[in-house]
């Protein structure tokens, strides 16, 4: 038996599929993680949703910024973006269906020690406090309530969490930091603008990996979300100091879709990655810059 952790798939699936060869997954014995974005942009969205259904309980997906934009736009909430691939899933048979699926999907997970999110922890959050604020958004999103929960969930503000927070604001708080967070301030206040490396951070905002004293520290956790993150270097950029693996090594932007086989031992795992299939940006370009 084996865990796979997996990288932003984006639709994706013959990536997927050769990484599946790759590691010889099969479904009686392992079980895979995909850690958000299972959708959009890439060509076969519907194809990859239809995949990770048929695994049944071997793929245990964790949704991103992406999929809750599917979500929002098939409940005509939120206009498409130009470069939204989400038409053929939309049109589908199969849509109702998928949708649903979607929406069971979890925020957060904790696995053989590890904590799985998309995007990011704020700092004055522990493990167990993720996991229960993702609890509530996920017992929205699951509910009768979900069209008000998607009509309600975009927006920067507020952009730092505070435990007196009630009703959209405190959803919203906790959707942003789960599925879009890269940078913040020392203080947990959240930065959108920018997506690129750790290294071109402005003033004042760190990676939120990075923020000392945060609740995390000791604590393994998986991500993906980041792709400039990881794009230009030889392989995802695993911190063992801070006990973070990024795990969006730009399959969708021309670099690889990536996966850690856990080990037996805290914090083991082996990295395995195939070609995304798409033109490789020139050396130490990084990835067009897109919305969240």
């Amino acid at each position: 038996m084996a865990m796979y952790f997996i990288g932003d798939l984006q639709g994706c699936l013959n990536p997927l599929e050769r990484l599946l060869r790759l590691v010889d997954f099969s479904p009686s014995r392992d079980t895979l993680y995909p850690l958000g974005d299972l959708v959009n942009r890439g060509p076969d969205s519907l194809g990859v949703l239809e995949r990770l259904e048929a695994l049944g309980d071997a793929a245990r997906p964790i949704l991103g910024n992406h999929d809750l934009h599917l979500l929002a736009v098939a409940a005509g909430l939120r206009r498409p973006n130009v470069n939204d691939t989400l038409g053929p899933l939309l049109a589908s048979p199969r849509r109702e269906a998928l949708l649903d699926w979607v929406r069971q999907q979890p925020l957060a997970r904790q696995e053989q020690g590890w904590l799985l999110v998309h995007a990011g922890v704020l700092p004055t959050w522990s493990a167990a406090q993720t996991l229960a604020l993702a609890g509530e958004v996920e017992a929205v999103l699951q509910g009768p309530g979900h069209l008000d929960f998607l009509a309600h969930m975009y927006g920067k503000l507020p952009a730092q969490w505070d435990d007196t927070l009630t009703g959209w604001e405190r959803l919203r708080v906790v959707v942003n930091a789960l599925t879009r967070l890269r940078l913040c301030t020392p203080q947990g206040a959240m930065d959108f603008a920018s997506t690129g490396p750790p290294e071109e951070a402005p003033p004042g905002l760190l990676p939120w990996f990075e923020v000392p004293g945060r609740q995390t520290q000791g604590q393994w956790m998986a991500f993906g979300h980041w792709s400039t993150l990881s794009l230009n270097q030889p392989e995802c950029r695993p911190a063992p100091r801070q006990r973070t693996l990024g795990l969006d090594t730009g399959c969708l932007w021309g670099g690889r879709l990536t996966a850690a086989r856990l080990g037996q031992a805290p914090g083991e795992f082996e990295l395995l990655s195939v070609d995304g299939g798409r033109a490789t940006p020139r050396h130490g370009q990084a990835p067009q810059a897109r919305p969240d």
